[in-house]
C-alpha cells in the first residue's frame, strides 16, 4: 500500500517511481493531503494524525497488507518553498523550507517508531519526493538504517 499526498502533481512521477524501483503497478492507495505527513502528530491537528492512522492501520488489516510505503514531499534542500507540502504549509505556517525539511525527517523517524500503530506487522518504507529549485524530481529514502527502507519484519509487540 502506499500512502502518499493527493496533489496531482506528483502522482505520474510517484507511479513512475514506485515501476521503477519496486516494480509495483497495482497496489492499494491511501491519498491523503500530506501523504506520510498525516499520519504525523506534529504541528496543530494531533487528532486528524490519529484519524489517519486509524485509517490506515483498517486499510493495511482489511487486505492483509505486507508493504507500506510512506511519501512525503517537498523542496530539496537547494529547492523552493512554493514546492512544499501544502499539509506541512498549513501545519506549521511559521516554518521556512529548512524547518519545513526537517520537521518531515522527524516525522518519518517518529513514524517509524511507531509503525505498529498504524502498519500493523506490515513492512515500512519512506521516501521523500524532493523538488529542485528547476521542478526536478528525486525519490530520496529517509531511512537511514536501510537502503530499502524498514522492511524487515516486526518482532513481538514487546519491541
Amino acid at each position: 500500500m502506499v500512502v502518499a499526498c493527493s496533489d496531482g502533481r506528483l502522482q505520474e512521477a510517484t507511479d513512475a517511481f514506485l515501476v521503477r524501483e519496486f516494480k509495483i503497478t497495482r497496489y492499494d492507495r491511501f491519498y491523503v493531503p500530506g501523504g506520510g505527513g498525516a499520519l504525523a502528530s506534529s504541528g496543530t491537528d494531533p487528532v486528524r494524525a490519529q484519524q489517519m492512522c486509524a485509517e490506515c492501520k483498517y486499510l493495511v488489516d482489511l487486505h492483509a497488507v505486507r508493504r507500506v510505503i510512506l511519501l512525503f514531499h517537498g523542496p530539496s534542500a537547494a529547492g523552493r518553498i512554493e514546492a512544499a507540502c501544502a499539509d506541512y504549509r498549513r501545519k506549521l505556517p511559521w516554518a521556512n523550507l529548512a524547518q519545513l525539511r526537517a520537521q518531515q525527517e522527524a516525522d518519518a523517524i517518529d513514524l517509524l517508531k511507531r509503525r505498529r500503530e498504524w502498519a500493523g506487522d506490515a513492512g515500512v518504507l519512506l521516501y521523500r519526493c524532493e523538488v529542485d529549485a528547476v521542478g526536478q524530481l528525486a525519490f530520496v529514502n529517509l531511512d537511514a538504517d536501510s537502503a530499502l527502507g524498514s522492511e524487515r519484519p516486526m518482532r513481538s509487540s514487546r519491541s
